[in-house]
């Protein structure tokens, strides 16, 4: 007889719920690894009774308890870029008494979690959240994500001396992947390189660089990916837009957050320069179609007064009588407008001395004015 209990795990991807360490994780708690050793010692229970094993699928009826309190509510996923400067560990808790990244935060930062390290003497880019998954899908080797840093090393390496680096290397029986490694430039004893890899174990960077014959005095990570230090101030924090981390990690959009297009146009009808003396007539008039995320493509459609085939506005006298398609000259504007015999029809709009405008021997108007009386 079986000794599988009767309500064996589910499936992960069952659509009857979710693992209890991702569900743990999602909501910020800790992440998906730290969340198995909270259930391991008994501090997580589910429909009030504690739970010693992370096989278990839960859904949204079941109530769940980490150290006596009740769950929250996951929020959306959000992202921070944080300046780590010198002198913090990036733990939540220190054995030595030693300051945290977490202890300098603003106070109105959520819970959140690091994503990767930075050892106490290094400084730079940290990634926080405050959502498990986020945290696992970033810390993945498999995302191939290249880690930057800028590193300044006492010595004077050339090409010969990293090389070993470029083709990868075994350190205390621990093999380091291949890095990309540059010198930037030489100053005094000292000289400052970029290195990019693409996974972070325990101090890998100094220890590579001591395989080597060199000695790191300062390493500054100024990028993860596609996120970036820029001119972030040490102790600093700017969070990532939502629709950055949606693209760049493949989440979807939280119903409250569904895109919706919106016309802004750059005029209205009639605005000036349309059908206006002095004003450019003609062709087509841009205006920008922008979406919710504030990007936007430039389309182009008809303006009032268009021709067909889009080539200028047409300048129609009363009942359809005026010239089409003609501009009106500037120096009209006060005079009468000049009959098919050369004498002044005294009706505005025309040109002295010029030829009839419209259908006829009828010189069309001049836009913007009245039309004259008919005869």
């Amino acid at each position: 007889m079986s000794d599988t209990p009767k309500s064996a795990p589910k499936s992960p991807k069952s659509p009857d719920g979710d693992r209890i360490a991702k569900v743990l994780a999602r909501a910020g708690v800790a992440s998906r690894r730290d969340a198995e050793k909270m259930i391991a010692e008994g501090r997580v229970a589910v429909n009030g009774k504690v739970i010693d094993s992370p096989a278990l699928n839960v859904t949204q009826k079941d109530k769940i308890e980490v150290d006596g309190a009740p769950l929250a509510e996951a929020e959306p996923a959000r992202l921070w870029l944080y300046h780590k400067p010198l002198g913090l560990v990036t733990s939540a808790r220190d054995e030595k008494g030693r300051d945290t990244v977490f202890d300098k935060l603003p106070e109105d930062m959520p819970r959140v979690m690091s994503v990767g390290r930075l050892d106490l003497n290094s400084e730079g880019l940290l990634l926080l959240t405050n959502d498990g998954e986020v945290k696992r899908k970033l810390e993945l080797p498999s995302t191939g994500w290249v880690r930057k840093y800028r590193v300044r090393v006492n010595g004077r390496p050339d090409d010969a001396t990293l090389e070993p680096l470029r083709k990868g290397v075994t350190v205390d029986g621990e093999r380091f992947q291949e890095m990309s490694v540059t010198i930037d430039r030489q100053q005094g004893a000292n000289a400052w390189l970029t290195v990019g890899l693409r996974e972070g174990k325990n101090r890998e960077i100094r220890r590579a660089m001591e395989a080597v014959g060199l000695n790191v005095n300062r390493l500054i990570r100024i990028s993860y990916g596609p996120f970036r230090l820029g001119e972030l101030k040490p102790g600093a924090v700017e969070e990532v837009k939502a629709r950055v981390l949606r693209d760049q990690l493949g989440l979807s959009a939280e119903p409250d957050e569904a895109p919706k297009r919106t016309v802004e146009r750059s005029r209205k009808p009639g605005a000036k320069g349309l059908g206006k003396p002095g004003g450019k007539p003609g062709g087509r008039r841009p205006f920008a179609a922008r979406d919710s995320f504030g990007e936007g493509t430039t389309r182009e459609r008809r303006g009032p007064g268009k021709d067909p085939a889009g080539k200028g506005p047409q300048d129609k006298g009363p009942a359809g009588k005026g010239g089409a398609g003609e501009r009106p000259a500037s120096s009209s504007r006060g005079k009468p407008a000049a009959g098919p015999n050369g004498r002044s029809s005294g009706r505005p709009g025309g040109r002295p001395g010029g030829k009839p405008g419209g259908p006829g021997g009828r010189p069309g108007p001049k836009p913007g004015s009245k039309p004259g009386p008919k005869r």
